[in-house]
């Protein structure tokens, strides 16, 4: 591989790819390296300090039971948790379905029009909802009678009205936070209310809707999904947007996450829906295909104009929801909700008996105690509950919640019962002969609503979730699903700024133990020690790593983290006193969501233009930074540059953002070529966020879930995020971000072992690798296809931009396009590079350094014998509009149908190289129609009759 690069040692390569005056001096202090064997050995005793308690707290988090045929064929399976987010939707077919099954089961459960494929967690999407309703309502925000005014129930959870928080202030919103019965709404745009609420009681919303609707004001409603099988869902009764959480459909604990919110509204509101959506299109051949819909809103094309900054979903989380939702149908999901509002019934009976009276008047999973005997009976319970591995829901009230759910059975029940027990034993009020736990019990009472209250409508009528609830049936439809794509387990996926490497097996495996799956986030912290070794851990990890002096693990995916690291310098300067520095300078080559981070945290942004080679340019920057030297707020600029090389002047850059007042903040989105060769804080940066799900090897899962940590200079920590439930971030700790005080926990524990395993020799090998196999494919491809940016000396880092605009021109009227060479390599087995980004007309790569030269030599073969099949169209020889290119990819259908109307061989459409035929990967669409599906929205599975 040197020999074709030209360079006479590794080492001489990198210092050739890497400016000199950025190398780190000394190896990064990190531990080395360890076998498979001892690690896990090593992550069991850390496991064993986990305590795994009985927790009826709620809040939002759920103990759940995931069907071993979910976990065995998606959790566990490769083909499930390696592919990336579905942009190349003819082979992500299976996928699509999958999410379109998740939007199906939400849109039904909610009663409302139209759902996303998911969100990051629950908290998020009310502040989405808010945000949402922000926008649709602008005609009702009159500046000049004050603030944006939003209403919200003091009876959301505590973690929702958190985020809420975090992303109003900064828009100029003001929040209302007050009780619902007594709500004021003639001055606010907006409503967020929640049913079943944090205490678990079911509010009859009619009356409060009907009052909202009458006065213009638009209303979001959080809700449980298991909770709508029984009761009437939320847009029966006209709510604008209903969100909440998918977790207890399946979805391990996970000490907090990753879990998939959901998110639903009117359809007249789909063109602001943030997030993404899968519809229904046709292919070439006039069949049924999904894709994602509305792409255009995605944050790299419409930046600080973006609906939100989201780039990350939880597809992985969504798809076991959805799974779980197929493999129970509706009368499954109807026998799991009634029994588990059935166990919550025999509570309240049972501690009836002892004098224990229930607050409520209807819940579903959630019933209330007032204790008789006030704080003193409280602390007896609460002692007998832990001695009996339980944590029940302490409420200020003095109130105690007990949040059931469908592990429940007979033995909880009398554990609960005794735990209560303890409390009140002596009091007048007690039945001796009721009090014992050893007390035969009645079968749970069936589930009663009143008729206002219950729901009529029916849910999941489609046949998707009527046919596979059987082990072998599910088995199949789940195997069937997956055939349809391409992951990392059949062939590289060779995409530029996404880096998708392996997802090492010993590193996935600790993810299902029950020690780290479930735990409840709101647990007491010293039921965690486990975990929380891996958090110190970790976070001293990240800091050396990055030179920085502190980290928070909260945000759940890298638009969270550039969010989280703009508010915590914005807090930085308000204690300062400079209140007025509210603008963002970011690079025209920037990844799209730093501008649209940079508007959610109210700073304006200033673009900075590039020179003609694509490196920053340092005159434009000086410029700028002079001219709002009073009101600088940060740069925020990506290294290695988008553009894929390591730029000479980023020192210079930063140090001109310092000199005018303002703060750094580092895109981690290419950390993949910094580990263990340079650092954030040697180039000059003050935040950075880090994609564990890029550089730390967190899979993708077929477009999320991800982690967005942030390492801050030291006198940035003060401010990392705090959590209003547990105690977590810095002194004068900003917003939490997300729902759950560490993020996504349950996949921390990935990047922890790619840490861990690897060490301090192998982090920087691996970086080393990255930049030696980009290196690679340039120089083999360099003379077919033009690399667009390099480092003079003709290096790139661990990716590079081809131009395919040359050959589009070269085509005339043929038009060849860097989509056709992107449909063309499914015929060869590939998914494609990143295509049109940073720079329109491109193909954006890069390798990894998890491929071995035999897979970048296949690749690479690829793409030559496509430029051939290129230079046919130029010369001619080929039809300008009947050819491989444009008529890619080829299904096995149209291959073996009888008629073969092209003008080129069977053989060259589906085994264009030899290697293609050993492994022939078949995608299940053609050539998708992407106007069709957006002029034709439809984003619920389709009638049986329109699948061909």
């Amino acid at each position: 591989m040197l020999k074709v690069v030209g360079a006479a040692s590794l080492d001489a390569l990198i210092d050739e790819a890497i400016p000199r005056r950025i190398r780190l001096t000394k190896p990064p202090n990190l531990p080395d390296g360890q076998s498979e064997y001892e690690y896990l050995r090593e992550l069991r005793d850390t496991a064993s300090r986990n305590q795994i308690f009985r927790s009826f707290i709620g809040l939002g988090y759920y103990d759940c039971i995931t069907p071993s045929v979910i976990i065995r064929n998606v959790l566990e399976n490769p083909g499930w948790y390696t592919p990336y987010t579905p942009y190349q939707a003819e082979i992500a077919q299976g996928r699509l379905e999958s999410l379109l099954n998740f939007q199906t089961m939400v849109t039904d459960l909610t009663g409302m029009e139209i759902a996303n494929a998911s969100l990051l967690d629950e908290a998020t999407a009310a502040a989405e909802a808010m945000t949402l309703l922000y926008r649709v309502q602008a005609s009702r925000i009159d500046s000049a009678a004050g603030p944006a005014r939003f209403f919200v129930a003091d009876s959301c959870f505590p973690q929702t009205i958190e985020l809420l928080a975090a992303r109003a202030e900064p828009l100029g919103i003001e929040l209302l936070v007050g009780d619902l019965a007594t709500a004021a709404l003639g001055s606010v745009f907006g409503a967020l209310v929640q049913t079943p609420d944090e205490a678990g009681r079911v509010h009859d919303l009619r009356g409060f809707v009907a009052n909202a609707k009458a006065q213009g004001v638009a209303v979001a409603v959080g809700t449980d999904l298991l909770s709508s099988v029984l009761l009437a869902p939320p847009g029966e009764v006209g709510a604008d947007v209903v969100y909440g959480s998918s977790q207890r459909f399946g979805v391990p604990l996970g000490y907090g996450g990753p879990h998939a919110a959901f998110f639903a509204t009117l359809g007249k509101h789909a063109r602001q829906m943030p997030g993404r959506i899968v519809g229904v299109s046709v292919d070439a051949h006039g069949h049924t295909a999904y894709r994602m819909a509305l792409q255009t809103r995605e944050q790299h094309i419409r930046r600080e104009r973006a609906t939100s900054n989201i780039c990350t979903a939880q597809a992985l989380l969504a798809n076991i929801a959805s799974f779980y939702a197929v493999y129970h149908g509706p009368k499954g999901l109807t026998a799991i909700a009634r029994r588990v509002h059935g166990y919550a019934r025999r509570l309240e009976r049972e501690l009836a008996r002892l004098g224990i009276r229930q607050i409520h008047d209807h819940y579903f999973d959630t019933p209330c105690f007032d204790v008789p005997g006030g704080a003193q009976a409280v602390s007896q319970i609460g002692k007998a509950a832990l001695a009996s591995r339980i944590n029940l829901g302490y409420r200020r009230d003095g109130t105690i919640c007990v949040a059931l759910d469908e592990t429940v059975d007979d033995r909880d029940i009398a554990a609960l019962v005794a735990a209560f027990s303890a409390g009140v034993a002596g009091s007048a009020r007690t039945r001796p002969a009721d009090a014992g736990a050893g007390r035969v019990l009645s079968d749970p009472p069936e589930a009663v609503y009143p008729d206002h209250l219950a729901r009529t409508s029916p849910f999941l009528t489609h046949p998707v979730f009527n046919l596979h609830h059987s082990e072998t049936a599910m088995m199949r439809y789940v195997r069937s699903l997956e055939r349809k794509d391409i992951g990392l387990d059949t062939s590289m996926i060779p995409l530029g700024s996404c880096t998708m490497k392996l997802n090492a097996a010993s590193e996935m495996l600790p993810i299902i133990w029950p020690e780290f799956s479930r735990l409840h986030p709101f647990a007491p912290v010293d039921q965690a020690e486990g975990y929380q070794r891996i958090f110190r851990e970790l976070e001293a990890m990240l800091c050396e790593i990055t030179g920085l002096a502190g980290v928070s693990l909260q945000p759940n995916s890298g638009a969270q983290g550039e969010f989280a690291g703009l508010m915590a310098i914005r807090a930085y300067f308000r204690d300062r006193g400079e209140t007025g520095r509210d603008v963002c300078l970011i690079p025209a080559s920037a990844h799209g969501t730093n501008p649209a981070s940079a508007a959610m945290a109210g700073l304006r942004v200033v673009v900075v233009a590039s020179t003609p080679d694509g490196d920053i340019d340092v005159d434009d920057l000086q410029k700028k930074a002079g001219e709002h030297a009073n009101r600088l707020a940060a740069l925020m600029v990506t290294y290695p540059s988008t553009h894929g090389v390591f730029e000479e002047s980023i020192q210079d850059i930063c140090t001109i953002v310092h000199r005018y007042g303002g703060q750094v903040y580092l895109d981690g989105a290419n950390m993949n070529a910094q580990v263990g060769l340079t650092s954030p804080a040697t180039i000059g940066a003050d935040v950075c966020h880090l994609n564990l799900h890029k550089t730390f090897s967190i899979p993708h899962g077929g477009g999320g879930p991800g982690m967005g940590p942030i390492a801050v200079a030291s006198h940035l920590v003060p401010y990392l995020p705090g959590h209003p439930v547990v105690k977590a971030g810095g002194e004068r700790a900003i917003h939490a971000v997300a729902a759950a005080p560490w993020g996504s926990p349950n996949i921390l524990i990935i990047s922890y072992g790619y840490m861990k395993m690897l060490g301090r020799d192998g982090m920087t090998d691996a970086t080393r690798c990255a930049i030696l196999n980009a290196n690679y494919i340039k120089s083999r491809l360099e003379t077919h296809y033009p690399v667009l940016y390099a480092r003079r000396n003709g290096r790139v880092a661990h990716e590079m931009i081809f131009d395919l605009r040359p050959l589009r021109q070269a085509s005339g009227a043929a038009n060849i396009t860097e989509t056709d060479v992107a449909k063309r390599l499914i015929d060869y087995g590939f998914h494609a590079p990143t295509v049109s980004f940073p720079v329109a007309g491109t193909l954006m790569i890069e390798p990894t350094e998890s491929e071995p030269k035999e897979e970048l030599d296949r690749f690479c073969d690829a793409m030559i014998a496509i430029r051939a099949e290129i230079q046919a169209v130029i010369d001619g020889t080929a039809d300008p509009s009947d050819n491989v290119l444009k008529n890619a990819p080829h299904t096995a259908a149209a291959v073996s149908a009888d008629r073969w109307p092209h003008s080129y061989l069977r053989e060259q459409a589906a085994y264009p190289l030899p290697f293609v035929r050993a492994g022939k990967f078949w995608p299940s669409v053609g050539r998708i129609n992407d106007p069709y599906g957006d002029r034709n929205l439809f984003c619920t599975c389709p009638p049986v009759s329109e699948s061909v």
